[in-house]
């Protein structure tokens, strides 16, 4: 990573998945993404645009066993990625919300990007199928991505069945609240926003 980019690239390679990610943060929303899951590469590619953080993918991994490894993989080594742009998050928001309305259908997230991580999923539905993709999966992504990014995460489904709509207000929800908690405030005075002084 480049003095005073908020750029970062990942490569990682299991028995069950080859990712190789790149992220910035100070992007426009543009994405290359190929995972060979369909309706996965499309909640990566809404999560891109709304989120303003580039994004570039490729995964190649065991998907004719099933599509939990790629996913769960894509959202911890998307965290990694991020985690490693953020640096020591010196200037930035740290927090962010956003209530997302997608039809019939409204989602909440909150993020805190505090080093410290859990996630908090909530999104029962009585549909998971999205054509061959299980919508659970999603949590297992999140998930993944907690874990490996350090945030606190915050994921409720207030209502909603259609399970694409229920999908994609996760994932936008998650993107804007991305959004808002990785820019730059200019009050923080390059200062990181934690009275302890560090956030790593």
């Amino acid at each position: 990573m480049s003095a005073g980019s908020r750029k970062a690239s990942i490569h990682r390679d299991t028995a069950e998945t080859k990712i190789a990610l790149e992220v910035d943060l100070d992007g426009t929303g543009a994405s290359e993404v190929s995972t060979g899951v369909a309706f996965f590469d499309h909640m990566l590619t809404l999560l891109a645009r709304h989120s303003m953080v580039d994004l570039k993918v490729k995964a190649d991994g065991d998907t004719d066993v099933d599509y939990h490894h790629t996913v769960e993989d894509v959202g911890i080594v998307l965290g990694q990625a991020i985690k490693q742009a953020l640096g020591d998050k010196a200037g930035i928001r740290r927090y962010g919300f956003f209530i997302l309305p997608m039809d019939e259908t409204l989602a909440r997230c909150a993020v805190d990007l505090s080093n410290r991580p859990i996630l908090v999923y909530q999104a029962d539905v009585s549909n998971y199928m999205v054509k061959d993709f299980n919508i659970a999966l999603i949590r297992e992504f999140f998930q993944g991505l907690a874990n490996s990014l350090g945030c606190n995460l915050h994921l409720k489904l207030e209502y909603g069945e259609e399970p694409h709509h229920v999908a994609e207000a996760l994932f936008k929800a998650f993107a804007r609240a991305l959004r808002q908690a990785v820019e730059t405030d200019p009050r923080q005075g390059g200062r990181v926003p934690s009275t302890k002084g560090t956030l790593a």
